[in-house]
């Protein structure tokens, strides 16, 4: 396969060493596969930073590299727990490699994270679960009962696996003291790691999204043609290119739902060409909708509750 950033190989060094020389950044990591063993056709070079100057977490993307910048001052406060587990993307800290830390202090919240007791990482979990079982109720409120049609179905879909993704997954890994990885890999990736040991609660998770292997792959990619989702075809061709179907097929879904939100709010007043792109894309003639998809997300809190 070509790749679409020829300079890739030396732009993601001089970035670094951008990042590290410029006087307002305190702490850079890379995170993600690129430049590691686990590394593929598709990784993205993807950095961490904590700046002066940055008064919020804001992501950027040029030419094929990521930064993910923080606060200055998230990197002294992160070192605490406390703080840490209700505001910072933990998994995000956890699992970069650190490059630049002239404080230690990002060394030290790493060193936190991956050394919990297992109290501390039940109680995340318990934190994560309450969050997740919240949200379920309010999707049951909003999206179940009598009077409501399609648009709900489809938006139940959603938030159910928004759920079991953001919230449930990562609750399942504080069973391993694992952090969950977001590449466009991840079904291959909670196989591995939780798949054998927790095999009801991953069986749950993939029921929401409905794979289909390379078939169902291939029919979700041509149906994002004429949507908008132009980067988004191409990472995910990478990972079907790389045998990665599942993970195309799970990206796909995420960001057909995540871009395409208004859509379902109004799916009745879209056309029929549109609906069926649509349609193919979320797995609509495939997976739970509704209150099924809703109650297999409950199986899924319940089976990550009991680590099943």
């Amino acid at each position: 396969m070509t790749d679409p950033h020829p300079h890739r190989d030396a732009a993601p060094e001089r970035t670094l060493e951008r990042l590290s020389a410029d006087r307002k950044v305190r702490a850079v990591a890379q995170a993600g596969s690129y430049g590691t063993p686990a590394a593929w056709a598709g990784s993205q070079p993807t950095f961490v930073t904590f700046e002066r100057d940055v008064l919020s977490a804001r992501s950027e993307t040029r030419a094929g590299i990521t930064v993910e910048r923080f606060p200055y001052a998230k990197l002294e406060a992160w070192r605490e727990w406390d703080a840490a587990r209700t505001e910072a993307p933990l998994a995000l800290l956890a699992t970069s490699r650190v490059a630049y830390d002239p404080t230690g202090h990002y060394g030290r919240i790493q060193r936190m994270l991956w050394t919990l007791s297992e109290a501390q990482r039940a109680a995340h979990r318990g934190d994560l679960l309450t969050a997740a079982g919240e949200r379920l109720e309010t999707a049951r409120g909003a999206y179940t009962g009598p009077g409501h049609g399609i648009q709900e179905q489809l938006l139940a879909l959603a938030d159910a696996r928004d759920i079991a993704l953001g919230l449930l997954y990562p609750a399942l890994l504080t069973w391993l003291h694992l952090w969950p990885e977001f590449e466009i890999r991840l079904p291959h990736a909670w196989r591995a790691s939780a798949g054998l040991k927790f095999p009801k609660a991953v069986y749950r998770l993939e029921a929401l999204y409905a794979f289909g292997g390379e078939f169902e792959a291939r029919r979700v990619l041509l149906a994002t043609r004429g949507l908008g989702l132009v980067e988004q075809e191409r990472r995910a061709r990478a990972a079907f290119q790389a045998g990665y179907y599942d993970g195309a097929v799970r990206y796909l879904r995420d960001e057909a739902a995540r871009t395409h939100r208004p859509d379902l709010h109004a799916w009745t007043h879209l056309s029929s060409a549109r609906r069926d792109k649509l349609g193919t894309l979320l797995g609509v003639s495939r997976a739970p909708l509704g209150p099924a998809a809703l109650e297999v997300a409950g199986d899924l809190l319940d089976a990550v509750r009991n680590g099943h």
